[in-house]
């Protein structure tokens, strides 16, 4: 099963409005109407429904977000309040693939195991990518 960590108390990224923006992160304005069609917006398996306008509101998406995430039972998958500390190659990597995950909630450190790993910053976030550490093919072409 996956395990999603999530450094805020909810869902939604940048879409969930807060009067402040810390971390970095940056926040939409309670007025933001979006700019690209309901139709071209939704997730493909997973549309609009019918009387949302053609462009949401910042809160209108936000919804379908929610609506998104309880329809498909994800919440349960998200540790909200967890900061990734760091991510490395377990000792027997080549054999097993493995990683090591450390995080930390509330100020309690907890090390897992995964058999994979996606690193997902958000679009509007400074990312801090350890290169060093994901092998791949692109590596040397960042």
């Amino acid at each position: 099963e996956p395990t999603c960590f999530e450094r805020t108390n909810d869902i939604g990224g940048l879409w969930k409005f807060t009067e402040t923006s810390k971390d970095g992160m940056t926040r939409v304005y309670r007025s933001l109407v979006t700019n690209v069609c309901k139709e071209m917006s939704c997730y493909s398996n997973f549309p609009f429904q019918e009387d949302y306008p053609n462009f949401m509101n910042q809160g209108k998406f936000w919804d379908y977000l929610r609506e998104f995430a309880e329809h498909f039972d994800l919440l349960k998958y998200i540790r909200f309040r967890t900061t990734v500390r760091s991510v490395t190659k377990r000792p027997d990597f080549s054999e097993t693939g493995q990683w090591d995950v450390v995080t930390e909630t509330e100020g309690k450190q907890e090390r897992a195991v995964f058999d994979a790993v996606m690193v997902c910053t958000g679009h509007y976030l400074n990312p801090r990518l350890p290169l060093e550490s994901f092998p791949g093919k692109y590596q040397n072409s960042l």
